[in-house]
């Protein structure tokens, strides 16, 4: 199946990804607690029909989705530079510090600024998120000989403390159940006020990383060559740390804790269009999308009415996924 998907074209594998995605949205639309008709969900998107089923589609689930699309392709281009800018095939903003210190953040704000605004909380995140990157990669760089594994045993290691020191924070203060509210990981009573403040800097980050491809594929390959061709790789690097900030950093001020989307979807996208950052931010933006849709619907119709917590399913598939590229030692599909 693998070797099937990489003969076709890249304008292929567009159409059939676009053709996914659209098919998932609506799928994503129309099941969950309350099953609607497909009339409903082309009612809500393309008309100004109003009925009990279009003013739940439009208020509550299709906010939520288009929500999931955001975080997914956020996260999973955030990723995908991870492991290009590093060379770390087992890079994830949830395993190297990034979502466990913009989580450590958020909880503060929730403990000291109750009544803080969307935009301030997403600040908020994006120090979080560089503050628990700049622990784990000082950690692992101490070391003369830095290694991949090293990197990922002190993302652990630091992500756990953080996760523990916001858990303690929540106790201390009386404030558990609010932060809980976003442990899960879950797009519940997403609103489109939140999505006009965290979209746009999605967006920004996925446009401004693409500019960047050429010189991350080169980066990807050898730092010495990528010197070698003239290229400013100090001020690259900051450039794209700082994307990965706010991605990683506009995703959980969504939606919480998010592990291994980021690790998943950029190695499935490399095994089938190749190691062509051009291709793979983009296609990383536009699967991750489609996973995270998958995953959020399956959230809430495996024991509907009742949710499962999308970051529980997410690191179901995520954790084989991450055992078997250790096996493999990195090598990926």
């Amino acid at each position: 199946m693998l070797a099937t998907f990489k003969d076709l074209s890249i304008k292929q594998h567009l159409l059939l990804g676009i053709s996914i995605f659209t098919v998932m949205f609506f799928v994503a639309l129309r099941l969950g607690a309350k099953d609607v008709d497909i009339a409903d969900v082309f009612f809500a998107l393309f008309t100004d029909q109003k009925n009990e089923a279009v003013l739940v589609l439009r208020d509550i689930r299709i906010p939520r989705e288009v929500g999931a699309v955001f975080v997914g392709a956020g996260m999973s281009v955030a990723g995908a530079i991870m492991q290009g800018m590093t060379r770390n095939p087992l890079a994830d903003p949830g395993l190297l510090g990034l979502s466990a210190g913009a989580y450590l953040t958020l909880s503060l704000s929730v403990i000291f600024i109750p009544s803080a605004s969307m935009l301030l909380t997403l600040v908020i995140c994006f120090i979080g998120a560089a503050l628990g990157a700049l622990l784990v990669f000082g950690l692992t760089m101490a070391k003369k000989q830095p290694s991949v594994f090293r990197m990922v045993l002190a993302g652990a290691s630091i992500s756990t403390l953080l996760y523990a020191v916001s858990d303690g924070l929540g106790i201390y203060f009386n404030r558990s159940k609010d932060i809980a509210s976003w442990t899960a990981g879950g797009l519940i009573g997403t609103q489109w006020t939140q999505l006009w403040t965290i979209a746009p800097f999605i967006i920004l980050g996925i446009v401004v990383a693409m500019l960047f491809a050429k010189q991350l594929t080169v980066l990807s390959l050898n730092e010495d060559v990528a010197i070698g061709l003239g290229q400013h790789v100090t001020r690259t690097k900051i450039i794209l740390f700082i994307i990965v900030i706010i991605l990683s950093g506009a995703a959980v001020a969504l939606v919480g804790n998010m592990t291994f989307l980021g690790l998943m979807v950029p190695h499935i996208v490399r095994g089938i269009i190749g190691h062509d950052y051009r291709y793979i931010l983009p296609f990383s933006a536009l699967y991750g999308a489609i996973f995270m849709l998958f995953a959020d619907t399956l959230g809430r119709t495996l024991n509907a009415p009742f949710e499962t917590p999308v970051a529980a399913i997410i690191a179901i598939i995520g954790l084989p996924f991450f055992l078997i590229i250790v096996r493999r030692g990195g090598q990926g599909l």
